[in-house]
């Protein structure tokens, strides 16, 4: 078992107290039966989020990529991403912040964004990757505006298979030549699983592995 980084230990303690994670039998947006589950919009009501966005930040800082703007898909990734937004702004200078709407709005200042269009270096922020659907969206809508999509950082990668044989992160990586880097993944949980000593979890999260892994 691999070495988990302080922030890493932070989040998933977050997610655990929070109920954000949760470990048991759960059937997801696939059909799959998964042994646990992350709902990230319970880190906003129940969580430190001191933690939890300075773990976003950790994490974005072990990265080498340069970006000019931080999109934050609809909606959690708004949230995410506006409150990195907060934090990084003290270090980058200018750093822009788009975010769009799931419908786009007809009235008042109208159009598919908040705050500024897709411009430059773009990392999007998201809560979890799955089959990586949502991040391709993003990846689709930001690039129609000539604008590059450099990175995606997420709380959470399952690290699952994609539409095909490859896992969503690699997909992501061929198709769009981007950078796909998580807090936490799913060989992190079963590590910290393993630490505390959680055998009848940790054997479950090594079967889902096992079967859904890529």
């Amino acid at each position: 078992m691999h070495k988990l980084e302080k922030f890493q230990i932070d989040f998933i303690n977050e997610a655990i107290n929070s109920n954000a994670l949760q470990f048991g039998d759960f059937t997801l947006k696939s059909g799959r039966k998964s042994p646990y589950f992350f709902n990230a919009s319970k880190l906003l009501t129940n969580a430190n989020l001191k933690v939890v966005i300075d773990s976003f930040v950790a994490r974005l800082k072990l990265s080498s990529i340069a970006i000019d703007q931080i999109f934050g898909p609809a909606y959690k990734g708004t949230i995410f991403g506006s409150m990195l937004g907060m934090k990084m702004n003290e270090e980058i200078k200018n750093l822009s912040l788009c975010f769009n709407r799931k419908e786009v709005k007809n009235h008042g200042e109208g159009g598919e964004f908040i705050g500024d269009l897709p411009m430059g270096n773009v990392l999007i922020v998201d809560d979890v990757l799955s089959a990586g659907t949502a991040a391709k969206e993003a990846i689709e809508l930001i690039k129609k505006y000539n604008a590059k999509p450099v990175g995606l950082l997420i709380g959470l990668d399952r690290q699952e298979k994609g539409s095909h044989e490859l896992s969503a992160k690699a997909e992501l990586k061929k198709e769009f030549d981007i950078e796909v880097f998580s807090i936490i993944n799913l060989d992190d949980l079963i590590s910290y699983l393993h630490d505390k000593d959680y055998q009848s979890q940790q054997k479950l999260m090594n079967e889902y592995r096992s079967k859904w892994g890529a």
